[in-house]
């Protein structure tokens, strides 16, 4: 009987062993779920110095960042009633304390009214003061009674080098106040516009800048204002590596005109030339640079003494004069020389090195404001 009793505890022993090692789980699971708390926070320690550094850029500059919403107006055919649409949305900055708001000039083309979203919710309507299509820039201007915010510091693009940093701010796909980094990916970049004309001197970055981001500032590592978002390279329209942004020098030297005169003034010599007539010309005589085919009347070229090529009786044709260099400079051709003009400003004087009849000639010549060269 005794052992009998021991088999039967033994046997009831196994069972409830095996039994509690089949619940085991079911039972932790159900002790975890009613103690369950939330894990410990890991100690993060100081951001990096770089996080830190872009962290303070973009608290700093959102302010002057704007959102542009833009509005064109449709004619109903068959009512001739004249409705007012939504057209698109960009992006823009503060300029100065007088209210003046830069941005792309593909962002305005063609619209009706201008609407600028400040960080802070407030709305202006703009005034569009001025474009200048060959640059793809515009200025517009709202009216801020109060607690106007400060513009961007301004820097330079004439030192810029690849593979430095970049930070782009502005409104993608109207997700406002987006910021991007990256670096500059090349410089001195020509793309065509959306009217054809050549846009030259770009910045190339691989910042990530989308449809909407036009017209947004980028900056440098210090939080200067170093160009204006203006483009992208994509295949499918969304960022694919390759951005491009006018650079701030160009910007310094055509916001001004525009503000002033409501239009950008080409700096010129008021001569005309062409490469495909000098080009046959300069290389049978060994030279390389702009045959000056006529000069303007009255122009500033006339006055100081610059001349035209001209046809002879009987046919003979007297070359006018070369122009090889620009303030020492050496030009090959049109666009080169029309590159030099275009970094100088209306009224400065720039000295022309020329070939005439074989004699080389220095000439200073004030610059002028008009189409051409």
């Amino acid at each position: 009987m005794r052992s009998l009793s021991l088999a039967r505890f033994l046997f009831w022993f196994l069972l409830f062993l095996l039994l509690a090692l089949s619940l085991r789980p079911w039972v932790e699971d159900l002790l975890i779920g009613f103690r369950a708390e939330p894990r410990a926070i890991a100690p993060r320690g100081d951001l990096a110095a770089d996080e830190q550094t872009t962290i303070a850029i973009f608290e700093a500059s959102t302010p002057a960042v704007v959102y542009i919403t833009t509005t064109t107006r449709v004619l109903d055919l068959w009512t001739r009633d004249i409705t007012e649409i939504p057209r698109g949305t960009g992006s823009g900055f503060i300029w100065d304390d007088q209210g003046h708001i830069v941005t792309n000039y593909h962002v305005i083309e063609g619209v009706r009214s201008a609407q600028v979203g400040l960080w802070d919710q407030r709305s202006y309507e703009a005034d569009i003061i001025g474009a200048s299509p060959e640059h793809d820039l515009a200025v517009l201007r709202i009216r801020i009674p109060t607690s106007r915010p400060t513009p961007l510091p301004l820097g330079t693009s004439k030192d810029l080098r690849v593979g430095q940093k970049v930070l782009a701010i502005g409104n993608p796909f109207g997700l406002d106040y987006t910021l991007t980094t990256g670096v500059i990916s090349a410089l001195d970049r020509t793309i065509s516009g959306e009217q054809g004309q050549s846009i030259q001197h770009l910045i190339q970055t691989d910042a990530a800048i989308n449809p909407g981001n036009s017209g947004g500032p980028l900056l440098d590592s210090a939080g200067r204002l170093i160009g204006v978002n203006t483009a992208i390279y994509s295949p499918s329209g969304a960022f694919a590596g390759i951005g491009f942004a006018v650079p701030v020098d160009t910007v310094n030297r055509v916001v001004p005109e525009l503000i002033a005169r409501g239009h950008f003034q080409r700096p010129s010599l008021g001569i005309k030339a062409d490469d495909a007539i000098s080009g046959r010309i300069l290389d049978q005589l060994g030279l390389e640079g702009v045959l000056v085919l006529r000069v303007e009347p009255g122009s500033t070229a006339e006055a100081a003494g610059l001349r035209g090529t001209k046809a002879e009786r009987g046919g003979a044709i007297t070359l006018g004069d070369i122009i090889l260099a620009v303030n020492s400079q050496p030009v090959k051709s049109l666009k080169e020389l029309s590159d030099l003009l275009e970094r100088q400003q209306v009224g400065d004087q720039v000295s022309l090195t020329i070939d005439r009849g074989g004699r080389p000639l220095e000439l200073t010549v004030t610059l002028q404001g008009r189409r051409g060269l």
